[in-house]
């Protein structure tokens, strides 16, 4: 008897609601042209805003660490797997970020688990979530002992219902945990209304900076600088996997934030640190941030025409106000194969279906980034528009 003999109906029924996965393989450097299943396409599917991924000073300062500190640390960050290069970066993200400190650990998806789970550490605390937040923000949740309350999307009638909530006010300790730029939509949280809010009902306040990192604000420095909100916001999380293209992610706050996690926080104190070439290349990609600002620009202007094309072109874009552009379809199947479509025409745009989205919000996921060139951007929208009145979407 195979103990492991229900897999094959599990996947069986995946297939039949159109939700197994294939992972496509990158078959070249991440980039705005990139070959995929060994097809040149435009590569409209990568977090790679600013195209870091293959940028040379990135890629020289990540051969440079390999060659003086070795391929890793073979150890946590408390044992013997912090190098300077960890203390310098947690020391240049604080800055990025505008706060006293900041603590770099082993990926964007455990930072937000580390800080949730660390923080709210009993059934009398309560943690308050928007419903579109990130999966391992509802994870780390689900680590956390505190009871979970969660508002209507960007709705802040439902969230001061929530905090008015006599429950909520008599708790221990109260979090709010907000995406700055939400994943699966691209628009952008009431920040300055949410800390309000909070500041009133003595909340503290964690904005998860993933898709908002080295592209929104000033210098690509977040949802805070975004609005003005500099030491307003307790927690920052950001990840160095989108515009910095690496691996990891890092929380950035107070000094003492930064003490008690790296004393507490699971992720941190049992997963093996960063490789020195990762925590060099994220140095350089400050560097080029700061030295090379023409690339936010483009990235943004690139943003703007690829929007516009796709509405002239009949098609709903959601909410988006970041280069983070839906494409809604409204039905899995045939979101899959405006994908599959759309990559015979050499154009890779991901479908999104259920449970990562709603039933009947299934849509593509499109990202623009720095390295688009307008006539790329060209191809793209037009083969957008002959598949999608194929399909009659549009």
């Amino acid at each position: 008897m195979n103990p492991l003999g229900f897999l094959e109906d599990e996947i069986k029924t995946l297939k039949q609601e159109n939700r197994f996965i294939t992972p496509r393989v990158l078959e070249s450097a991440q980039g705005p042209v990139a070959i995929v299943d060994g097809k040149k396409v435009i590569n409209l599917t990568s977090n790679n805003y600013l195209c870091l991924a293959n940028h040379p000073k990135v890629k020289a300062a990540a051969i440079k660490a390999t060659e003086e500190f070795g391929i890793g640390t073979a150890a946590v960050r408390t044992i013997i797997g912090t190098t300077s290069l960890h203390v310098q970066l947690e020391k240049r993200l604080a800055e990025f970020k505008g706060t006293e400190d900041s603590i770099v650990i082993q990926s964007g998806f455990t930072s937000n688990t580390a800080v949730c789970q660390s923080l709210m550490t009993s059934p009398q605390d309560v943690l308050i979530s928007d419903e579109l937040n990130h999966a391992s923000i509802i994870d780390g949740g689900r680590l956390a002992k505190a009871k979970k309350k969660v508002y209507r999307h960007s709705d802040m009638a439902s969230l001061k219902q929530i905090l008015e909530d006599p429950e909520v006010r008599s708790a221990r300790r109260k979090m709010l945990v907000t995406d700055g730029v939400f994943s699966m939509d691209g628009d952008i949280a009431n920040l300055p209304e949410i800390v309000k809010l909070c500041k009133e009902h003595d909340v503290i306040t964690m904005v998860d900076d993933a898709h908002a990192s080295g592209v929104l604000g000033p210098q690509g420095r977040g949802t805070t600088a975004y609005y003005g909100l500099k030491g307003q916001v307790d927690i920052q999380i950001g990840t160095l996997s989108k515009a910095f293209a690496t691996i990891g992610g890092y929380a950035a706050g107070s000094f003492n934030l930064k003490q008690y996690l790296q004393s507490v926080a699971r992720p941190f104190l049992f997963s093996s640190s960063h490789p020195p070439a990762v925590i060099a290349s994220c140095l350089a990609g400050l560097d080029v941030i700061y030295g090379e600002p023409e690339r936010i620009q483009k990235l943004w202007d690139n943003t703007k025409f690829f929007k516009e094309e796709l509405k002239k072109a009949g098609f709903d874009t959601g909410n988006s106000q970041t280069p983070i552009t839906p494409v809604m379809v409204g039905d899995s199947k045939k979101a899959q194969i405006l994908s599959d479509m759309l990559f015979e025409e050499g154009v890779f745009a991901l479908s999104i279906v259920f449970p990562t989205v709603p039933l009947g919000k299934e849509r593509l996921r499109t990202i623009v980034t720095a390295g688009h060139e307008i006539k790329d951007l060209e191809i793209a929208a037009a083969a957008f528009k002959k598949c999608g009145k194929k399909l009659g979407i549009i």
